[in-house]
C-alpha cells in the first residue's frame, strides 16, 4: 500500500508492527513478523530516512514510530518538495534546448518557411525524412527512380513507411517499370501495397520527388545521384507544380498489378521511351539512369528498334519513326 511513498513491503510491515507494538523492540518485532533482527534494522534505517521512526525520550537507543498523520503528512510535503525540484530542472533543460534550438537548429529544421533549402549528404537526407514522417497528416507522394532499390534503402524506409500507413496516410508511389525484374524490389512494393499503398510503375521518372500533404516536396538535387543531396521545397507555387507532374506521371503509369502489354502501335512502353528518350538526343548513359536498367540493355533495345523501323540510323530511326506516328512531328 506504501509502495507508492517509497516504501518497501518489508519497511512497511516493521512500520505496522511498530504502530501495533510501540513499546517492544528490534527482537520482539523480528520475532513477529518472522525475519531476521538484520531486516529489521535495515527497516528501521530507511523509516528513519522517511522520518517516520524517532528515538524515544525516555532511551535515546530505542525508537518509537512517528504518528501516521503525521509522519506521512511530512512525508508527502518531502515528496513535493523534490517534484518542484524536478520541475525546475526540466523547466530549465526546456529553456537550455530551446535556446540551443534557435542558436544552432535553423539549417537542421525541417521548413524554414524560406522556399528552399538544401541538404547535403544521404543521413542528412535520411534524418529529415524521419521529421517530414512524423509531420504527415493526410497523403505521402512519391518518385522512386534508379530501377531496382538498394537493400540499404529498402530497409531503411520499411519502419518510416509502416508507421505511416499504420497512421492511415494516404500513400502513393511510382517505380520505373524496370523494377518488375528486380525480385526484392518487387517484393518491396508488394510488401508496401499489402499496408494499404498504391503503387504504379512507369517507363521513366524525371527525378526522385517526395510530396507531403501537397505543402512540402523534398527533390533530389542530382537526379543522377540522388544520394548526394536534396532539396527542401515549401514554396506553395512549386509544391502545386510538383503536384501537378505527379498526378500527370500517375494517370499513365500501370499499377503494380498489371502486366505490361504492348500498345496498339506494337512498341513496349519501354521501346517507346527509348525512342523518345533517342529522339531527345539522350546518351545512352542517360537514357539508362532514366529507365533505371544498365547501358547495355538500352544499346539492344536501340539496336532492335532500328531493324523494327527499317532504320540505318538513330537519326534515320526518328525520322521513321515520325512517319509511323510513334513521335510527334514537332520537338517536345
Amino acid at each position: 500500500m506504501l509502495s507508492r511513498l517509497g516504501i518497501s513491503l518489508t519497511t512497511e510491515a516493521v512500520y505496522r508492527m511498530m504502530l501495533a507494538h510501540p513499546k517492544e523492540n528490534i527482537a520482539h518485532w523480528a520475532a513477529r513478523l518472522d525475519i531476521s533482527e538484520t531486516a529489521v534494522r535495515d527497516a528501521l534505517d530507511q523509516l528513519s530516512e522517511l522520518a517516520l521512526v524517532r528515538p524515544c525520550t525516555e532511551d535515546q537507543s530505542q525508537v518509537r514510530p512517528v504518528n501516521p498523520l503525521l509522519g506521512f503528512e511530512a512525508l508527502l510535503a518531502r515528496q513535493q518538495a523534490d517534484l518542484a525540484a524536478q520541475q525546475q530542472k526540466l523547466e530549465e533543460s526546456r529553456a537550455a534546448i530551446a535556446e540551443a534550438i534557435s542558436r544552432y537548429g535553423q539549417e537542421y529544421a525541417v521548413s524554414s518557411g524560406g522556399g528552399i533549402q538544401y541538404i547535403e549528404g544521404v543521413e542528412a537526407i535520411r534524418e529529415h525524412l524521419e521529421l517530414l514522417n512524423a509531420k504527415v497528416q493526410d497523403e505521402f507522394l512519391t518518385f522512386a527512380p534508379g530501377g531496382a532499390q538498394t537493400a540499404a534503402n529498402m530497409a531503411a524506409s520499411r519502419p518510416l513507411n509502416r508507421r505511416l500507413l499504420d497512421r492511415g496516410i494516404r500513400m502513393r508511389t511510382v517505380y520505373l517499370d524496370s523494377i518488375r525484374h528486380d525480385p526484392p524490389t518487387m517484393a518491396h512494393a508488394e510488401w508496401l501495397e499489402s499496408l494499404g499503398a498504391r503503387i504504379r510503375t512507369a517507363p521513366s521518372l524525371p527525378n526522385r520527388i517526395i510530396v507531403i500533404d501537397r505543402r512540402t516536396a523534398l527533390v533530389a538535387a542530382d537526379s543522377g545521384n540522388t544520394a548526394a543531396g536534396a532539396v527542401l521545397i515549401d514554396n506553395p507555387g512549386t509544391v502545386t507544380l510538383m503536384c501537378a507532374l505527379f498526378e500527370s506521371v500517375w494517370q499513365t503509369a500501370e499499377p503494380l498489378s498489371a502486366r505490361a502489354a504492348p500498345p496498339s502501335g506494337g512498341l513496349t512502353r519501354q521501346q517507346a521511351e527509348v525512342l523518345r528518350l533517342m529522339a531527345r538526343g539522350n546518351t545512352d548513359e542517360s537514357i539508362a539512369k532514366s529507365l533505371g536498367i544498365s547501358d547495355r540493355t538500352v544499346r539492344r533495345i536501340a539496336a532492335g528498334l532500328l531493324e523494327y523501323l527499317d532504320a540505318r540510323s538513330r537519326f534515320q530511326a526518328g525520322a521513321h519513326a515520325v512517319q509511323r506516328g510513334y513521335l510527334p512531328a514537332s520537338p517536345e
